[in-house]
């Protein structure tokens, strides 16, 4: 997709992908439909994952070991921050998020005005895993408190960020819990954070996340946030 007024806000998606050489090429060729340029960042995959994303016509940025999703979101923002782009829209790797999609948060950035969008599964989660939403329902309700701010669906990593917050989303937490620090830290800020509804799209992939360890990471990231912004104050 080429920039077609350029007066218009200039994004730009960010791809974290690790071990995704069957499904980066598919979601890079999608996405690049909506939006001018998408980045992947390749989190030590030995596999073929930057290969196929560079073929697919991606910007590639590769870590040398697999340091986690949030190391690789920070090195995404950071790369959006020097790029001087205008939004970034943050999506999974693995085919769950539908590229479709993108025009949504674009048009409820531009209708609303909200510097920061998450994506909404909760609406019509039908086909999502009941171990998953009942998890993901409860950590919403637990992190919307602490956010002091309703947001649905808190753990879905497809959302829109403007550029001014961009400085403000680097997270110390390296892996899934990296998502909701951004959160809370998006809060102590003041910044609003608006809600956009998407599409659920389950296939036969094992999923990368561990119930047990990543909840664990969940309620430890929380509370040393807490912590330290108590120390802070």
């Amino acid at each position: 997709m080429e920039q077609k007024n350029p007066t218009e806000p200039r994004g730009c998606a960010l791809i974290p992908a690790y071990l995704e050489e069957r499904r980066i090429r598919g979601v890079v060729q999608d996405a690049l439909k909506y939006i001018p340029a998408v980045v992947v960042i390749d989190d030590g995959s030995s596999d073929r994952t930057a290969v196929e994303a560079e073929a697919a016509g991606a910007i590639v940025l590769r870590h040398k070991k697999n340091l986690g999703k949030g190391m690789a979101l920070n090195t995404g923002f950071a790369y959006a921050i020097n790029e001087k782009f205008d939004y970034v829209i943050t999506m999974d790797a693995d085919g769950q998020h539908a590229p479709a999609d993108i025009p949504r948060f674009v048009e409820a950035f531009r209708s609303i005005g909200v510097s920061a969008l998450v994506g909404s599964r909760m609406a019509d989660p039908k086909g999502m895993p009941f171990i998953r939403k009942m998890t993901n329902r409860f950590m919403s309700w637990y992190l919307s408190r602490a956010m002091g701010q309703n947001v649905p669906d808190t753990q879905c990593g497809f959302r829109m960020y403007a550029a001014q917050v961009l400085p403000h989303l680097a997270t110390e937490s390296n892996r899934y819990a990296a998502e909701s620090e951004t959160l809370l830290r998006l809060a102590a800020q003041k910044i609003k954070i608006g809600s956009v509804p998407v599409k659920v799209i389950y296939r036969d992939e094992k999923s990368k996340i561990s119930p047990f360890r990543d909840t664990i990471r969940f309620f430890a990231m929380v509370r040393n946030f807490n912590r330290k912004s108590r120390a802070r104050r």
